[in-house]
């Protein structure tokens, strides 16, 4: 078995694109609870970069189809709707199920670059996360996934080396 932990960036300073010292020091919690990863890549925004050194852990390569839904799907669906919407978007078979599927054959081909019993990590965005794990196991039950991943939230997909097979969906307590 492998696995693959798809993550969102943690924090930054708004409007920019840098990480916040907040979003460093909750990036750096999350990492010292995260185990060892074969390989680690990221989108190729700053935010998502950083959150990874944050981590604790160097960057093996930076991907651009981890960054961006674009506005077709943004049309059919809030990148903040959840699992279960992420779904619902991807039945209608429109841009949202193509733009899953293209992120599912993204995450075969991150997890594939590991031997079997290895994990790999990826730092994305918020709403990629939910419709590249819809379209990795799209007969589960997405609404018990819950709503959008937050700030270092993310899925731990197992992959049987042919097929993703299992989810633990990935939440962080965060602290006041």
């Amino acid at each position: 078995m492998r696995y693959l932990e798809v993550r969102r960036h943690t924090m930054r300073v708004k409007p920019g694109d840098h990480l916040s010292q907040a979003g460093v020091t909750l990036a750096r919690q999350v990492g010292n609870k995260m185990g060892s990863f074969a390989l680690v890549v990221t989108s190729d925004i700053a935010r998502a970069f950083e959150t990874a050194i944050a981590m604790g852990f160097a960057v093996d390569a930076q991907l651009p189809g981890l960054a961006q839904l674009g506005t077709a799907v943004e049309q059919e669906v809030a990148w903040d709707a959840g699992f279960a919407a992420f779904a619902h978007a991807v039945a209608l078979g429109r841009a949202t199920a193509d733009y899953a599927q293209r992120q599912a054959d993204l995450w075969r081909n991150i997890i594939s670059q590991i031997p079997n019993g290895f994990s790999a990590l990826a730092i994305s965005h918020g709403g990629i996360i939910e419709a590249g794990a819809v379209a990795c196991l799209p007969t589960a039950d997405h609404a018990s996934w819950g709503g959008a991943c937050g700030y270092c939230e993310g899925v731990r997909l197992g992959f049987d080396g042919e097929r993703f097979v299992s989810v633990e969906i990935l939440r962080v307590k965060q602290s006041q």
